[in-house]
């Protein structure tokens, strides 16, 4: 069987001889966590532009081979829906779409010069146009720097700080990350807007492993070498080199998602700052003795020569054999190249089958040691036979049944793969998979081969390598967590910590419970080298050398919220909201380092899907660009790729179907408004490319929205006055004035709750509906200045969007400044005052001395009275449709007059 392909294997029958007993028959599966695996997609859419096993969060996969199964299924089945689906007519409308005329701004302007709005209008809205320019100039003017908050004069004494969760240097964004970055930057945009002082720092991860690995095969592919035919140092400018070339294009990308970070602190995990931190780190938490160096059963990667962490394990599930003998005790093993490492049979000390042989002695078939049958009530008596033999160096159930019964632990695969000398000369230095048929050979020949059966099991899979995991015992470097784990336990459960949802607490409390020792020790030369030295004394002349592992990436990036920050020279002590999945060990890192929680909350939010409910892998060719959804692409297939064929058919069957003539144009505020759409905090999000095209229409909707307001506003200059000094207004403005005071009410509960859902559908719906629908429509010359309500309305709700469509609401903001009393020419959207439910109360005045004049009143109708209170009380009439409101506006009108 292949290391890099997976296949049906074969699980033979090891028979123990019994001493002065009967013989009986056993059965063990081998069981490992489930975690995922990255890949690369097949199809792509052409852009026109004593430690325990070092398991940190178990896997309900551990008991049982049955969830890892039942997704198998659910993603054969789903599968089978891609290849069979036929769109309906309706499905292939929905995804037809015709160019839209791209409007290109032409005029010759300078990196970071502010953009030329005096320029004729455009008579559509073009993405191309609306995001040009703008980004370089907010950049260059500093405008999301935490610096720039002293100069705001509506600054409050509060900090907001975000740290991005840092993507891998190797690859490019999705639009999971996508998702990320939009509800990050919405919230950083409306702290910022409400006069916060707002850091949010980017930042890029090192990749460990995954770099590497992109190196070496850059290497082999160019050269012709190895690493192996370079120095550490030499491959390390190789891989230096590599990263300078390639590594920022993922900055590209955030800066093209309009993503309001500092980029004066932007932060690598291998800057020279952030290296010291790491070593500060280990260095504190070796003191400590939270970590020390021990043997252990770790994830190896036989074609990395590294330990690896759960992260770069995907479990697949395979049909293996079992068996049944009589007279005999029968062993059915999934991994017969491991039986030379044997060191005990063990069996339920309840189990009635097996009361007579406790304490006796089996005999192995190849190396005739005599072998204890232990009890440990661990042992499953329904699984199998009831019986399970002890590997302890090859299987983490047995390294830890070994602990407790103090059970020597024989390796017999090496770290390359190959089986060692102590098997024997007929096994040594063959390869592991090569060995599992010899020995299934070599039973046949003993005649104690017994028959087989099959059997469903999980198969670890490197999803760097894409060999399968070995586990071995192996000297590492640990972690002890469960003392900073009971920590943040507590901070949860008192308070310090919320996590939102809630219901995301329980799990946490889970995870942390059940926690183990951390191998944080890698085999390779690209990442932090431990800072371990050992020194030899006696006999020798100060010899020195140093530790030749790095550091698990997992562990530079656990520092990020405080390591970005300066420390250990400097922390900033901030209120963070951070959104991402490696909370766990961050909070444990924070809390134990700087004696303080690096954040107050966290928030997770959805994964996205595609619209067959499978979750955007490179894997299964199936993620989308942002930039793709950006900038509008051709279908193109690739046939390049490490996908299995099913799969490669599949990835582009689907993508054919979906995108029969490629993606649209849609922009970057088409993309984030229709992210943010989404409820965040409930069920996985189903993203649709006619969701996003709805949004760039919603875009346009706005622009021709300001084209009619600028047209009403007429070539007068003079500034607008404000809503207070243009009453009395008509029942018709009052109802709109209303209708914008709801919107801003519901808008400030839903950020504070985090549901940006209803921040996007509230805004939506009164832009569309209540001012383009009704208000518009309806507006005609009166008394009253409709000009200064229709220019508020307009101006108050671009402030509203500009946290989620920051280009689209500067570029129509911009063009209603020469109407604004009080402009300077460089002012930005962004750093302006977020609408406040309070700036709305003067337009209550009417209403107002019309309630009181009932009040002095009291011989009118106590009916009006209430009606009057009722309408007074109502957040200004935003319960009320247009014709109810008239009907009492005009009442009131009568009354006051």
């Amino acid at each position: 069987m292949s290391g890099t392909r997976l296949c049906h294997s074969i699980t033979v029958v090891s028979v123990f001889c019994f001493q002065h007993c009967a013989l009986f028959r056993m059965w063990r599966a081998v069981r490992f966590p489930s975690l995922w695996l990255p890949g690369r997609k097949a199809v792509r859419l052409s852009s026109s532009n004593p430690p325990k096993p070092s398991h940190p969060f178990p896997s309900p996969s551990n008991s049982s081979p049955r969830p890892q199964a039942e997704k198998q299924r659910r993603r054969r089945a789903r599968e089978e829906a891609i290849m069979s689906s036929q769109h309906s007519s309706a499905e292939v409308k929905s995804v037809n779409w015709s160019e839209k005329q791209k409007i290109v701004y032409t005029v010759q302007t300078s990196p970071g010069a502010k953009k030329d709005t005096s320029l004729p209008f455009p008579s559509s809205y073009s993405p191309e146009y609306v995001e040009s320019s703008w980004y370089q100039w907010w950049e260059k003017k500093g405008f999301f720097s935490p610096e720039r908050h002293e100069q705001l004069s509506h600054s409050v004494d509060q900090t907001f700080s975000l740290c991005i969760p840092p993507p891998n240097v190797t690859g490019s964004l999705h639009l999971g990350h996508a998702l990320t970055v939009a509800i990050q930057d919405a919230l950083v945009r409306w702290r910022r807007m409400q006069g916060y002082r707002v850091l949010w720092v980017p930042g890029c991860d090192h990749a460990g492993i995954a770099t590497q690995t992109v190196v070496e095969r850059r290497l082999l592919r160019e050269e012709g070498k190895c690493r192996q035919d370079f120095t550490r140092d030499g491959f390390i400018q190789e891989v230096w080199k590599w990263k300078n070339e390639k590594g920022d294009e993922i900055y590209h990308q955030l800066r093209m998602l309009g993503a309001s970070l500092d980029w004066s602190r932007a932060c690598f995990t291998m800057d020279p700052s952030y290296s010291r931190a790491v070593t500060a780190a280990f260095v504190r938490l070796c003191d400590s003795g939270l970590i020390y160096r021990s043997e252990g059963l770790v994830n190896w990667s036989c074609a990395l020569e590294s330990a690896i962490s759960d992260i770069e394990v995907r479990h697949f599930t395979q049909l293996h054999i079992a068996a049944y003998t009589n007279g005999e005790v029968a062993v059915s093993t999934t991994r017969p190249e491991t039986m030379l490492g044997d060191v005990a049979v063990a069996v339920h000390p309840d189990d009635p089958q097996y009361q007579a042989v406790h304490g006796k002695q089996c005999r192995h078939p190849f190396t005739n040691r005599l072998l204890p049958i232990i009890t440990d009530p661990t042992v499953d008596m329904e699984l199998g036979t009831g019986a399970v033999k002890v590997t302890p160096a090859h299987d983490h159930t047995d390294f830890l049944l070994s602990q407790r019964h103090s059970l020597q632990r024989v390796t017999v695969i090496g770290g390359d793969g190959t089986m060692m000398p102590c098997c024997g000369q007929w096994l040594e230095g063959v390869k592991r998979f090569d060995a599992r048929q010899l020995v299934v050979d070599a039973l046949v020949e003993k005649k104690l081969f017994r028959g087989k059966k099959t059997h469903a099991m999980t198969l670890p899979i490197c999803s760097r390598s894409g060999d399968i995991v070995e586990p071995l015992l192996k000297k590492q470097w640990f972690v002890r967590c469960n003392e900073m784990a009971n920590k943040a336990i507590q901070a949860v459960e008192d308070g310090q910590l919320e996590i939102i949802p809630h219901y995301y607490t329980k799990t946490w409390k889970n995870w942390l419970s059940n926690i183990s020792d951390w191998c944080v020790s890698r085999q390779l030369w690209w990442g932090h080298q431990i800072p371990a030295y050992q020194v030899e004394l006696p006999n020798s002349t100060d010899k020195q050398e140093v530790d030749p592992d790095v550091l698990d990436t997992w562990f530079s990036s656990g520092l990020f919220p405080f390591a970005m920050l300066g420390w250990p020279e400097q922390v900033l002590c901030l209120l963070s909201d951070l959104i991402f999945f490696w909370v766990a060990r961050m909070v444990m890192l924070g809390t134990e380092l700087t004696g303080q929680l690096p954040f107050k909350q966290v928030i997770f939010h959805s994964l996205i899907r595609d619209k067959y409910g499978r979750k955007m892998s490179k894997s299964l060719g199936n993620v989308i660009d942002p930039l793709d959804v950006i900038h509008g692409v051709s279908l193109e297939v690739v046939k390049e790729g490490n996908l299995e064929p099913r799969e490669q058919l599949v990835a582009m069957e689907a993508q054919t179907k979906d995108f029969p003539n490629g993606i649209p144009q849609c922009g970057t505020d088409a993309l984030r408004f229709a992210l943010c759409s989404h409820k965040i905090q409930g069920e996985d999000i189903s993203l649709s490319i006619p969701q996003v095209l709805g949004s760039r229409h919603f875009c346009n909707k706005m622009w021709q929205t300001l084209r009619f307001t600028l047209g009403v506003l007429g070539d007068n200059t003079a500034p607008v006055g404000t809503l207070e000094e243009c009453f009395p207004l008509s029942s018709m403005d009052r109802w709109i004035c209303s209708r914008l005071h709801s919107t801003v009410v519901q808008c400030e509960h839903a950020f504070k709750a985090y549901e940006l859902h209803t921040v996007t559908s509230t805004l939506y719906s009164f832009w569309v509906h209540s001012l383009c629908d009704v208000y518009m429509v309806r507006t005609r010359p009166r008394d009253s200045d409709p000009d200064t309500v229709l220019y508020h309305c307009v101006s108050m709700s671009l402030a509203l969007l500009s946290p989620f469509m920051p280009f689209i609401t500067e570029e129509l903001w911009q063009r209603l400044q020469p109407f604004r009393s009080g402009s300077t020419d460089q002012a930005s959207l962004c750093l302006q005052p977020y609408p406040h439910s309070s700036q709305l109360v003067g337009i209550s005045l009417h209403t107002s001395k019309a309630l009181n004049h009932l009040r002095k009143n009291s011989w009118l109708s106590p009916f009006w009275y209430r009606a009057s209170v009722f309408v007074a009380q109502s957040s200004l009439f935003e319960s009320l449709d247009l014709q109810k409101f008239t009907t009492i506006s005009l009442v009131l009108d009568q009354i006051c007059t």
